[in-house]
């Protein structure tokens, strides 16, 4: 590697961080749900209220946040982000009530909505034509790495709250365990923050602020001299053609020139989150809980999970430049809605009954007697068994045994709703995860880039925010093979738009691609 590569990539790795931290913040909260349910009795709303809050903020930080990087600069934001992040880790993992940790949780919202947006938009603008894809999908990587090191956290933890350790019963990890899972995050935070202090400045942001000498030396560091200079008078003639000393009012969106790269953006970010990625990784014990393999196991497999997001991402990551983005999103749209479809056969297949056997191994605290009307029934649905579960303890008192009744009665193909998931994750990894950040860090010219990827990554979030709220009422509602059948169906849909609408745009430059998509 040339001198500047290894800058650009080392820049670019520490800036990637923010992905880590968006990761970590927003899967965290899967290990939790279990506890704080019945710790603070909420219903099944409020438990998605918990996991989405975090969400409905980062949707606003994502509008906001773009212009306010065009105003103040890139790294200027993703420092605030940094504050965010660790001002919520230690707020949450300190609430004393359940609207103190929503609190807390919707002050991470912000840190996770600038890092979405500002994150791969700098290395967008710091990294040459032929290494971009790779390096913008590197903060996908780490957003898949924090979602990884979350559950596997949460996993380590919920093992050590198990043991005799003495230092653990000091700590308190055996009374306090979600506390610990949410409170983590504050050291990398701590340590965001401060790398971000040798990161230069973006030198189109620089280049807009009329700093042409300091965007010229940035542009050498990443660059040789004589690309430099030919980069610089690129997107000095880009921003001439579109008068970017004007403010870009939200309208200018919305003009025919940009009908085509808005439309791509606004049906790539809605399928990235319809097609539940973020049920599965903010709610995966909760799933696999439903397929009977009990809570540690559970844990355990998501744990699975998050690994399989890490290789396929890295496999993503090595394609996107090789085979371009719109063949990973056709391949990884067929895989997603294939899997969905595995997932709504399975749990459509499954059976759910109390034997004698499966009683007597129930743990001591799930009370016999009130087991005795739903002993020898079986039930062909989820939905019917937990609302019998729910008539024979009560509200309160059902959401503290559902995980082990569930794990005692559940007949079926546990392996396949394995498989689902996993294959699930693999697709979504190796398309729509890494490829939406770089489309939307390519299309839009540079003059509005801020202010688009701000818009389309509203929507994406808000997509995601609906999508974690009411998942656990789907499952309550309308049961797993219902709602694992919806979100395939959506996938399906997409991908043919997809395949008819989405032109191809590796190994182009900004300047190129905004010639060949703005009208």
């Amino acid at each position: 590697m040339t001198k500047q590569q290894i800058f650009t990539v080392k820049t670019s790795l520490i800036v990637a961080l923010g992905g880590f931290l968006m990761g970590f913040d927003a899967s965290v909260i899967s290990g939790v749900v279990r506890f704080i349910e019945p710790e603070f009795n909420l219903s099944k709303l409020e438990v998605g209220w918990a996991v989405s809050s975090l969400t409905l903020t980062a949707t606003l930080g994502m509008m906001i946040s773009g212009p306010l990087s065009n105003a103040f600069g890139r790294r200027y934001i993703l420092r605030w982000a940094a504050v965010f992040f660790a001002v919520s880790a230690m707020g949450s993992a300190l609430a004393p009530s359940f609207s103190t940790l929503v609190i807390a949780r919707m002050l991470g919202g912000f840190g996770v909505g600038a890092a979405l947006i500002i994150a791969p938009m700098y290395i967008a603008e710091i990294a040459p034509p032929k290494l971009r894809g790779r390096l913008v999908s590197i903060n996908q990587l780490n957003i898949v790495l924090g979602i990884s090191v979350a559950f596997f956290t949460n996993y380590l933890i919920l093992q050590m709250s198990q043991s005799d350790l003495a230092w653990v019963k000091t700590l308190g990890v055996d009374q306090h365990q979600w506390r610990w899972m949410l409170g983590l995050e504050t050291l990398p935070a701590i340590l965001y923050f401060g790398f971000l202090f040798i990161v230069p400045r973006s030198p189109r942001w620089l280049l807009m602020k009329g700093r042409e000498g300091e965007a010229l030396n940035v542009l050498k560091k990443v660059s040789t001299a004589d690309q430099a200079l030919k980069d610089l008078e690129a997107v000095k003639a880009s921003f001439v053609t579109a008068s970017p000393k004007k403010k870009v009012p939200l309208s200018a969106l919305f003009k025919p020139a940009l009908r085509i790269v808005l439309f791509i953006g606004i049906v790539v970010a809605v399928l990235q989150q319809i097609t539940g990625i973020n049920s599965v990784f903010f709610y995966a014990p909760m799933i696999f809980e439903q397929s009977g393999i009990g809570a540690d196991a559970s844990f355990s497999q998501a744990v699975l999970v998050g690994l399989t997001n890490v290789v396929f991402t890295i496999l993503a990551i090595m394609f996107i430049d090789r085979f371009g983005r719109k063949i990973l999103l056709i391949i990884g749209l067929t895989g997603i809605a294939i899997s969905m479809f595995v997932l709504a056969w399975g749990f459509h297949k499954a059976t759910y009954s109390l034997t004698e056997e499966s009683i007597e191994n129930l743990p001591a605290h799930v009370d016999r007697i009130k087991l005795e009307p739903l002993a020898g029934i079986t039930f062909n649905s989820d939905v019917a068994f937990k609302q019998a579960i729910e008539q024979a303890f009560g509200t309160e008192e059902a959401k503290r045994v559902e995980a082990d009744l569930m794990a005692a009665a559940t007949k079926m193909n546990a392996l396949l709703v394995l498989l689902g998931i996993i294959g699930f994750v693999a697709s979504f990894a190796i398309s729509l995860g890494p490829v939406m950040w770089v489309l939307f860090s390519e299309i839009f010219p540079n003059y509005i880039r801020g202010l688009a990827i701000s818009f389309v990554g509203f929507i994406n979030s808000g997509v995601s925010f609906l999508v974690q709220l009411v998942f656990p009422w789907e499952l309550a509602t309308f049961g797993s093979s219902s709602t694992f059948l919806i979100y395939g169906l959506f996938a399906a849909a997409g991908l043919v738009i997809i395949a008819i609408s989405l032109p191809e745009t590796k190994n182009k430059s900004l300047e190129e691609l905004e010639g060949m998509l703005i009208r």
